[in-house]
């Protein structure tokens, strides 16, 4: 019989093993930090012309996405599409070296606002502040300017490997006076952390399964949809702004756009606010449909009776 104790025992190099092989790829992006971003722009392209020729079942769920989101397209845009996805995703993966490791003046010259001035204003009122931000692949360069600018909150999702756990919490926590919500935390946290002057960094576009989600049209798909923006914004009494990074070509680095706050919202009717924050995430995707994190299965969770997507 096999106890605990003999199980540990071998287990413990495996981990060991998959700790300092972890710490490879980690040191590879160090060194990345230190090239000119148009170099790492050029990389992160390559890199994603061949993760869209190896990563199959990635491109499968990318190019499922984009016959739903996007018919009228013909199957050769669709495809060059998904490829310029991969890209940027590549892009967003080699440049997190600069968010990480670069001096704050580097970054602060990479790191553009437009709309600072809406957020700044909502914070200077005493009113709480929830932040629209999509699922986009430059979306961590937009938490880091924010975070250079503001002291406000978001929410981390533990990672299980803890060498990437670490480097991804001291990434988030490099600037300012960051606060990290856990994701299992209730919703009076998040409530707690706005009313204490603290602009919440707030991504509501992917499938939780059937938690606190409802039906609503995504690009004219009923997709599984939470609830958040309306139930957190009427809870802390909060102005909604809307939140966008794109990645600019080459070395031209990240542009952050910060809507005029959101006007009659939250109402009394959730599904509507839900169904106008799908529609305006659609629009916000249509300006750069190439740099929407499309890798994620957004359309998994199908209403009862419905064929799976993927």
């Amino acid at each position: 019989m096999t106890n605990r104790a003999d199980i540990s025992v071998r287990a413990q190099p495996k981990t060991t093993l998959k700790i300092m092989l972890s710490r490879l790829p980690v040191f590879l992006l160090w060194l990345l930090h230190f090239l000119p971003l148009s170099i790492l722009a050029r990389l992160g392209n390559g890199l994603g012309i061949v993760l869209f020729a190896v990563a199959r079942s990635r491109r499968h769920i990318v190019e499922v996405n984009l016959r739903l989101c996007f018919p009228e397209l013909d199957e050769g845009p669709r495809r060059q599409l998904a490829v310029e996805h991969f890209q940027a995703l590549a892009r967003s993966l080699l440049e997190r070296s600069l968010l990480w490791w670069s001096r704050p003046e580097r970054l602060r010259a990479l790191l553009s606002m437009e709309g600072e001035e809406h957020l700044r204003q909502m914070v200077a009122t005493g009113r709480p502040v929830l932040l629209l931000t999509p699922h986009f692949v430059g979306l961590d360069a937009g938490g880091a300017a924010i975070a250079m600018r503001f002291n406000c909150a978001s929410i981390y999702i533990a990672q299980p490997n803890p060498v990437f756990d670490r480097l991804l919490l001291r990434g988030r926590q490099r600037f300012g006076d960051q606060l990290l919500l856990s994701h299992k935390d209730s919703i009076r946290v998040s409530v707690k952390a706005m009313k204490a002057g603290r602009p919440l960094y707030y991504l509501p576009d992917m499938d939780f399964h059937s938690r606190d989600s409802i039906f609503v049209p995504f690009f004219g798909v009923s997709t599984a949809t939470i609830t958040g923006l309306s139930r957190l914004a009427r809870l802390a009494g909060a102005a909604v702004l809307p939140c966008v990074t794109r990645i600019l070509p080459g070395g031209a680095g990240y542009r952050v756009t910060i809507g005029e706050p959101w006007q009659d919202y939250p109402t009394d009717d959730v599904v509507a606010d839900t169904a106008r924050m799908n529609a305006w995430i659609e629009s916000a995707i249509r300006t750069m449909p190439a740099q929407y994190y499309w890798v994620h299965r957004r359309f998994k969770t199908r209403p009862p009776g419905e064929d799976k997507f993927y």
